[in-house]
């Protein structure tokens, strides 16, 4: 495995590892999303973190201080979240550690890892997630460079492999299974509970299907209204839901509500109304809406996010040559912000073996001056351009060998010898790029026109 000079990780559980039941103890609003960023945050390990929180996963990915276990403080993290004192297994979670997490979190933002391959609500779900952390102050750095780099490495895959063309959304899939089980949706009195993102792609979906009675119910009642009317269908009070579920043969349930909204003790009376008719209940929420043990009473047939996995593969198997493509840019790009990051490392190497070197040289020179007492300002100078020019000669070799290995995938190595070899300070080597930089321009000061020193050009290869 290549290494990386950032320790960073990404732990968490998604729809591949863990089932809705398992998913939703952990689940977090937009609302409670900043608070927990800022605790783990908080947390002495850690030095930047994003948390991520969709219906299909929750992942933390963070730079975690220089031998910090992300995997088994992240976890531990999360576990902590569950609600009702339950934590989800060791099992159900995934930790990935260096190039496999920037790979993950290219795939995720590109929508590879999605339930629905080239869905764009993840995309925007990261970024609502990246906006929340830099509010909190947990994105400053390495991290911020990464995540940001995701937001166009997604771009790119969409532009080049129309990858999002015709996407199938977990809405329009939850349609899809609707269709399958009426044959026809002509005459079918749906209900849309919520009235969200997906709660109006559900709608705009339904609508050209064919479905001619879409009802739609939230508590905030104008965006229910709102919803209603552009989909020329009708909006009825929150309140009123008991009254107004027996009409419905479909219900499809997408509202943010932290609890059951329809209960078994609820739909045994809607059933008693409906005179047993079958009634077809669509779960695509996180926590769930519906209450499991309704699927237990006759003629009521109960689907959640899971259950649209099989209409969901098949999808897959139409995007797989886009997909391929996709994860042959992923691997491209991962390895470009690879050269990136170790360009930020590269640069305090150089700073710091130039300054070694020049410390030496002045030191010789001063025993040399001891020695032969007073000289003349022309061989003071001789002096001068002698040892400087030694010192570059010296420098020269290992200077390109740390940049031509900076821009390498597996040149840590080199790296780590040249450290080695020169006895370099690890503290002062691990310091960021401005740091190195400000360090630059001192020394440059000091010895304006050294050769040992970069030229403009020569830095604006270390910072690419």
């Amino acid at each position: 495995m290549t290494h990386w000079p950032i320790n960073v990780w990404t732990v968490g559980l998604s729809h591949r590892t863990a089932p809705v039941e398992v998913r939703e103890t952990l689940a977090l609003d937009s609302h409670a999303l900043p608070e927990v960023c800022a605790q783990l945050h908080a947390s002495n390990a850690v030095e930047e973190c994003l948390l991520v929180s969709t219906c299909n996963r929750v992942e933390a990915m963070a730079i975690l201080h220089e031998g910090a276990d992300g995997s088994k403080e992240l976890r531990s993290f999360l576990r902590g979240l569950a609600k009702g004192g339950v934590a989800p297994g060791v099992e159900h979670f995934y930790s990935l550690h260096g190039q496999d997490s920037v790979s993950h979190l290219y795939r995720v933002a590109s929508s590879l890892d999605s339930m629905v391959v080239g869905e764009p609500q993840i995309l925007g779900q990261l970024k609502t997630a990246y906006a929340l952390a830099k509010e909190r102050g947990a994105l400053h750095g390495p991290l911020e460079m990464l995540v940001t780099r995701s937001f166009q490495v997604a771009k790119r895959i969409r532009t080049e492999t129309g990858i999002g063309e015709n996407a199938v959304s977990v809405s329009f899939a939850a349609v899809e299974l609707a269709k399958r089980i009426f044959g026809n949706l002509r005459g079918k009195r749906v209900l849309i509970l919520g009235a969200g993102k997906m709660s109006e792609l559900a709608a705009r979906h339904l609508r050209h299907s064919g479905a001619e009675h879409i009802f739609v119910t939230n508590r905030t009642h104008n965006k229910a209204v709102e919803i209603a009317s552009v989909f020329h269908g009708e909006s009825f009070l929150y309140e009123d839901l008991a009254k107004r579920l027996p009409e419905m043969d479909i219900v499809i349930a997408s509202s943010a509500a932290p609890h059951y909204v329809i209960t078994q003790q609820l739909m045994r009376g809607v059933m008693d109304a409906r005179k047993h008719r079958p009634t077809f209940l669509i779960d695509i929420s996180v926590p769930r809406n519906i209450e499991p043990s309704v699927h237990t009473l006759d003629q009521v047939f109960v689907y959640d996010i899971d259950d649209l996995q099989k209409v969901v593969e098949e999808n897959l198997k139409e995007r797989s040559a886009k997909a391929d493509r996709a994860e042959e840019i992923v691997r491209e790009e991962v390895d470009k912000v690879l050269v990136r990051l170790r360009a930020r490392e590269a640069a305090p190497i150089i700073i710091r073996l130039q300054e070694q070197l020049e410390r030496a040289r002045r030191e010789e020179v001063e025993k040399l001056r001891r020695k032969l007492g007073p000289v003349s300002p022309e061989q003071d100078a001789a002096i001068e351009a002698i040892t400087r020019s030694l010192v570059a000669k010296i420098a020269h070799g290992p200077i390109s060998e740390v940049r031509r290995s900076a821009a390498h995938p597996d040149g840590a190595p080199v790296l780590d010898a040249i450290r080695r070899a020169f006895r370099l300070d690890e503290e002062v080597v691990a310091a960021t790029t401005d740091a190195a930089s400000d360090a630059a321009a001192e020394d440059e000061q000091r010895n304006p026109g050294s050769s040992a020193h970069e030229t403009p050009a020569e830095q604006e290869q270390v910072e690419r």
